[in-house]
């Protein structure tokens, strides 16, 4: 049974072994040319303005948790999809309930406003 993930554990290893190689050349072979710009918080330049413990709003917070529930929506129904033709009516009318429901929730927070970005 063993036999049977080698090429996996094969091809994982080779893969971390790749990334660790590439990674150490480039420590090694890359150029070390230090200076104060390029050791400052940001590369650009510029003078941070603000601290970076300054507390963002809960909006960005909410539209990232808004984006994974109907991101992962999305993957629900790749395989509704695929399967469409096999699983008939009773299959139509259940990702139809689940999109009611999901377009529901949606305009419950578009009507809170969690979408405004004011």
């Amino acid at each position: 049974m063993i036999e049977q993930y080698l090429p996996i554990f094969l091809t994982l290893t080779a893969a971390v072994l790749f990334g660790f190689v590439m990674v150490k050349l480039n420590e090694w072979l890359g150029p070390k040319r230090p200076d104060p710009e390029k050791l400052s918080t940001y590369e650009s330049g510029m003078e941070p303005v603000r601290t970076a413990r300054e507390r963002f709003s809960v909006k960005f917070y909410m539209v990232a948790v808004l984006f994974i529930i109907f991101d992962i929506e999305v993957v629900f129904m790749y395989p509704w999809a695929v399967s469409f033709h096999d699983l008939g009516p009773i299959g139509f009318f259940s990702m139809m309930t689940f999109i009611l429901i999901l377009l529901v929730g949606y305009f419950y927070v578009w009507r809170k406003g969690a979408l405004q970005w004011d």
